[in-house]
């Protein structure tokens, strides 16, 4: 069986972070949904150089608003990330064809869409002092879980140092 992972922005504001998790998604084989409005164009020259060599690689798609996304994969399994979860991610079973959900770096995601999605939100421990993760770092974070509870499927063993190396 073929793993589907699924990384969904919702109104990414910050045109590195896009960048940094393209390049996320192009190394592990996820897919991208960006959700708009966004606060940046996907020309800008930030974005493309943070992920400037991976654009390429990507399978990315592209929706108008939350309202679209939500309906375009409507019976989906979404995972909402969020600072205000009880579960942590390493606690939740991520199905296949996951959908990692991100909001916005300045707001995180609707209040609404997480009270009726509770069981559903997943969050990163970190200490109290600290307000959130940089959401490119939150995502990645994520997305390792996830193939780590998968086995890493069709990532390759490249680089990995055995015992005789030494």
């Amino acid at each position: 069986m073929e793993h589907v992972l699924n990384i969904a922005l919702i109104e990414p504001e910050i045109p590195q972070n896009t960048g940094n998790i393209a390049r996320t998604c192009a190394a592990t084989g996820a897919r991208l949904h960006l959700v708009g409005p966004m606060g940046f164009q996907i020309t800008d020259k930030q974005v493309r150089r943070a992920g400037l060599d991976y654009w390429d690689k990507l399978d990315i798609t592209y929706y108008d608003s939350l309202d679209d996304f939500l309906e375009i994969n409507k019976g989906a399994e979404f995972y909402f990330f969020t600072t205000k979860a009880e579960i942590t991610h390493s606690d939740m079973e991520y199905k296949n064809n996951a959908f990692l959900v991100f909001g916005k770096e300045t707001k995180g995601l609707p209040e609404e869409l997480l009270k009726d999605n509770h069981d559903r939100c997943v969050r990163l421990p970190m200490r109290g002092i600290i307000r959130s993760l940089n959401l490119s770092n939150a995502v990645c974070v994520g997305a390792y879980e996830v193939l780590r509870q998968w086995g890493y499927p069709e990532l390759s063993q490249k680089g990995k140092l055995t015992k005789y190396d030494w």
